[in-house]
């Protein structure tokens, strides 16, 4: 069997977490790395997106890939090739703030699996939406999930954070602090109030959404709600970080 763990590169210990939980499902791990243009509409943020592929491959090697795959942009997208939907889910939060982005993601998953023909492929809950969506695909690849890997403050492990400066790294925590508060909240109403009074105090975080959701479908959460998740996104020094929690509640 084969394991493949889907990356974009500027790998760091989230993605070594990724590779060392693939590793024990199989002895063969590919680790792709391809910035995938498909998911940016912003071509300025697919330019700005960071490369080191000589230290991706060392991180890679050291976590227990057995592979580090390249491909080009031929490879997967041959002359003719067709963009898969993402569906309905692809169309909120994350998909309307970045229209066409998850339908990106379908198509280099569906392209990378039909070239590599994995038994299973491992993605991080730190991109819950994503994961969701990756998991509805019609696909008899097994889905491995793996936890959110953060630094020692809270702050989400992300190859974005590269792009911040001290300071704009000392803002993107109020994202870890606002989950963190909310999380052992009795109510959804009040677990969404410490949320939004979180962050709103931190005026160097730009909000984009800040929601509890129903794990299950996306939907608003409510009391009724069984799996509930708070999911963030927002920009800090024009970087976008997205980052969630599972909720507690009663």
């Amino acid at each position: 069997m084969t394991v493949l763990v889907p990356t974009m590169g500027a790998l760091h210990k989230g993605h070594q977490a990724l590779i060392k939980r693939a590793r024990t499902l199989d002895k063969d791990v590919i680790v792709s790395i391809f910035v995938n243009p498909l998911q940016f509409e912003n071509k300025a943020d697919l330019e700005k997106y960071p490369r080191s592929p000589e230290r991706d491959i060392e991180i890679a090697t050291i976590a227990g890939a057995t592979e580090v795959w390249f491909p080009e942009y031929e490879d997967l997208y041959p002359e003719g090739f067709k963009t898969l939907s993402s569906g309905a889910l692809g169309n909120l939060y994350e998909g309307s703030s970045r229209p066409g982005h998850f339908d990106g993601v379908v198509t280099v998953i569906d392209r990378l699996c039909a070239i590599a023909k994995p038994d299973k492929a491992v993605f991080g809950e730190k991109d819950f939406q994503q994961l969701t969506i990756v998991k509805a695909m019609k696909s008899k690849i097994e889905i491995v999930a793996v936890p959110t890997v953060r630094e020692f403050d809270g702050l989400a492990m992300s190859s974005r954070n590269l792009r911040l400066s001290e300071t704009g790294r000392s803002v993107a925590l109020v994202i870890h602090r606002a989950l963190a508060a909310a999380k052992l909240a009795p109510t959804v109403e009040i677990a969404q109030e410490i949320l939004n009074t979180t962050l709103s105090m931190e005026p160097g975080f730009d909000k984009d959404y800040a929601t509890i959701i129903d794990e299950k479908d996306f939907s608003l959460a409510d009391e009724g709600t069984e799996n509930r998740r708070a999911i963030i996104a927002g920009w800090v020094e024009g970087v976008r970080l997205i980052d969630n929690m599972p909720m507690v509640g009663r």
